[in-house]
C-alpha cells in the first residue's frame, strides 16, 4: 500500500512496474527535451541526482541511533523537499518570472516539501493505518531515525533512551511499540516536530509575499497549510 491505494508493484509484479517506471521516467526527460532548453534539463537532472543520493544517505541512516537532527533534515531535503523545490521552480521558469520571483517560488516548495516530509514522519506514529495506508510504526520497523525518534531518544529518561536506541539499532521496536508511543508523548517528540514543520510552512508562506495577490497565490498558501494540518 502506498498512499491508502495499491501499489504497482502489488497489482502487477515487480518486473512490470520497474518496466513502467522506466518508461515513465525516460519519457520526462523526452518532454523535457521538446521544450528546447538546457537549464530545464539541467535543473531535473540536478534534482533526480540528489533524490537519490537521499533515499541512498537514509538507507545508510537505517540502524544508526547516532544521526543527528541536522543529518535527518538533510536527507528529508535530498529526498522530498529538494523535487518540491525544482517544481516550484519550474513553474516559475516556464512562465519566464523574474529572477526574484524564481528564488522566492525554490524558496517556497523547499520548505513546503521539508515541511511534508516532517509531518509524514509524524503520521507514522498517529495516522489511522487504514487511511494512510500503511501500518502504524513502519518506520521503527525499518529502524529508520527520523526526528519523533531522535528526538525522544535525546529527551526521555535513561531506559526511554536505551530502549530508542535498542529499536533504531536492531530494527526491533515494534515490539515495544507503544512503550515507545509513551515515550513520545512523555517528551513532546512529536508535537516538537510538528512545530518544526509549521514553521517550515509558515517559511513557504513568507516566501509568496513576492507575488501579488491572487487566486493561484492563495492556493500555494492553503497548500502550505494542508501539508502540515493532513491526516494522511
Amino acid at each position: 500500500m502506498r498512499r491508502g491505494k495499491e501499489t504497482a508493484n502489488a497489482a502487477f509484479g515487480n518486473a512490470a512496474s520497474v518496466l513502467v517506471g522506466d518508461y515513465i521516467y525516460t519519457r520526462s526527460f523526452q518532454m523535457m527535451t521538446s521544450l528546447g532548453s538546457l537549464r530545464i534539463l539541467e535543473l531535473m537532472s540536478e534534482a533526480v541526482n540528489v533524490i537519490a543520493e537521499g533515499e541512498v544517505q537514509q538507507l545508510i541512516n537505517c540502524n544508526d541511533p547516532s544521526t543527528t537532527e541536522e543529518s535527518y533534515m538533510q536527507v528529508i531535503y535530498s529526498k522530498t523537499a529538494r523535487l518540491f523545490e525544482a517544481a516550484s521552480q519550474l513553474a516559475a521558469i516556464l512562465t519566464d518570472a523574474p529572477a526574484e520571483v524564481e528564488t522566492a517560488m525554490q524558496d517556497y516548495g523547499r520548505y513546503l516539501g521539508t515541511a511534508f516530509q516532517l509531518i509524514d514522519d509524524v503520521l507514522d506514529y498517529t495516522a489511522d493505518g487504514k487511511e494512510m495506508g500503511k501500518n502504524v510504526g513502519d518506520d521503527l520497523a525499518e529502524g529508520k531515525p527520523t526526528l519523533p525518534l531522535l528526538y525522544a531518544m535525546q529527551h526521555g529518561d535513561e531506559t526511554q533512551r536505551e530502549m530508542i536506541h535498542e529499536a533504531i539499532e536492531k530494527a526491533n521496536g515494534m515490539e515495544r511499540l507503544e512503550d515507545i508511543l509513551q515515550a513520545m508523548r512523555d517528551t513532546g517528540a512529536l508535537e516538537y516536530t510538528t512545530k518544526v514543520a509549521e514553521q517550515e510552512a509558515d517559511k513557504a508562506i513568507a516566501a509568496l509575499d513576492i507575488l501579488p495577490d491572487s487566486d493561484e497565490k492563495q492556493a500555494l498558501i492553503a497548500l502550505a497549510h494542508l501539508s502540515v494540518k493532513r491526516n494522511k
